[in-house]
């Protein structure tokens, strides 16, 4: 197989199991290698569209295997699949780079975590896919995350809008200043890009024509509730579209699980 990364090895098709493959790839943006689980729905649930992509993104202290080991998205995917409610879609679930409790994915200490989501995940997925590849549709995925990945999915759709088709947050950190709710790093560890790509709100003003569809939700027992809400406010006094939405739950697992069900709709409107 050609290939765009040094190396690349992918799990066998002969033990996987749940639609679910493995990859690795060695990348320079990581200086070393990352971790990637894909769900691909099955070929009777394909479809004859082709199937975009969904980049997923875990929290702090999480890894690659976390939405589905964790969060059983790819069940919440199928469901909503065999129920008729979204078009068939192909889920992404990188590790952030394993950095820390969490490399908040932002380029620090010589490592460009964001690349890394914005160009290798891409990269990787398509390479490890099975059969034709004009069936997937894999230019400019929507991507969501949850908590830190939160903050990666709203940053990263704003910092590189022209990259992504739609972005969603669940009880995402807004401000790297909040990091320091979750990690043991030091917040200057994290603080080595301009000071206006550390805010969520400030990137979105900065290409708020160019913004793809935005969506994000917190839980009202969340520590994060009020960062959101305030976001929010901010993103309507600037007029920026957006959709905000509270429900109750706090940081939590269930809060998530049931609500990348918001996530997964709200991408599959995008399609429709």
């Amino acid at each position: 197989m050609s290939t765009s990364f040094r190396t690349i090895e992918l799990s066998d098709p002969a033990y996987e199991r749940d639609g679910l493959r493995s990859i690795t790839v060695k990348t320079p943006n990581l200086s070393g290698r990352g971790d990637i689980t894909v769900w691909i729905p099955g070929a009777e649930l394909r479809g004859t569209e082709p199937l975009p992509l969904v980049i997923l993104l875990h929290g702090v202290y999480g890894s690659h295997w976390a939405w589905t080991l964790k969060g059983g998205a790819h069940r919440t995917a199928e469901r909503l699949l065999r129920e008729g409610q979204i078009r068939p879609m192909i889920l992404a679930m990188p590790s952030d780079g394993l950095w820390g409790d969490g490399s908040g994915y932002l380029p620090h200490n010589g490592y460009k975590f964001d690349q890394w989501i914005v160009d290798d995940v891409p990269n990787a997925v398509l390479e490890a896919l099975p059969a034709d590849r004009s069936i997937y549709l894999l230019e400019r995925p929507f991507i969501t995350g949850l908590s830190m990945g939160g903050f990666g999915a709203l940053r990263l759709a704003a910092k590189y809008p022209e990259r992504f088709r739609a972005a969603h947050g669940l009880s995402s950190i807004t401000h790297i200043n909040q990091l320091p709710l979750f990690v043991e790093e030091p917040l200057s560890a994290y603080c080595q890009l301009d000071a206006s790509d550390a805010s969520v709100l400030n990137l979105m003003i900065q290409n708020r024509a160019q913004l793809p569809p935005i969506q994000f939700d917190c839980g009202t027992d969340d520590l994060l509730i009020e960062p959101n809400r305030a976001l929010h406010r901010a993103l309507t006094e600037q007029q920026i579209p957006h959709k905000y939405q509270e429900h109750s739950g706090g940081h939590e697992w269930p809060y998530w699980q049931q609500h990348v069900v918001d996530a997964l709709l709200f991408f599959n409107s995008i399609l429709a």
